[in-house]
C-alpha cells in the first residue's frame, strides 16, 4: 500500500509533489526548505535559523505519519555552501541524539525560493 502523508504543520508542496510518500513501513519525504508552513515564506537568511526550520518542517511529517527522528534511516542534505556545514550539523545534532541515520551532505549551487539548505529523509515503521 502506497499513502500520500500530509499535514497542514509543514509547508504545502511548492510543485506536482507530495510532503512524503509511505510504501508499507517506509516513508520517503520530499525535501524540505525552510518554509514557515504559516506565512510560506522563507525563515531568516541565517542558516542556522533556515536549518532548524527545515528539520522542524520534517519532525512535521514524521509526526503525520506517526514516527520519530528515531525511525529515520538515511538523509541527505543539500546546502548551497559548504562553510555552512558546521552550523547545518550542529543544528541537524540536535534532533539526532540516539539512533543516527546514514547521512549524504552535498553541495549544490542553487536551492528553491534561494533556500541555503534542503534536507529529505527516509525512515521506517520497523521494529527491529
Amino acid at each position: 500500500m502506497k499513502d500520500v502523508i500530509e499535514t497542514k504543520q509543514a509547508p504545502e508542496a511548492i510543485g506536482p509533489y507530495s510532503q512524503a510518500r509511505m510504501s508499507g513501513d517506509y516513508l520517503f519525504t520530499s525535501g524540505q526548505i525552510p518554509i514557515n508552513p504559516q506565512t510560506g515564506a522563507i525563515v531568516a537568511d541565517e542558516i542556522s535559523a533556515q536549518a532548524a526550520q527545515v528539520m522542524e518542517n520534517l519532525k512535521q511529517v514524521l509526526i503525520a505519519a506517526d514516527m520519530s527522528f528515531n525511525d529515520v534511516l538515511k538523509t541527505t542534505v543539500f546546502i548551497t555552501d559548504m562553510n555552512n556545514f558546521a552550523a547545518v550539523n550542529e543544528v541537524y545534532g540536535r534532533y539526532f541524539t540516539d539512533k543516527l541515520p546514514a547521512r549524504s551532505c552535498v553541495a549544490v549551487a542553487g536551492l528553491p525560493k534561494g533556500a541555503l539548505v534542503e534536507i529529505e529523509m527516509i525512515a521506517c515503521n520497523c521494529k527491529k
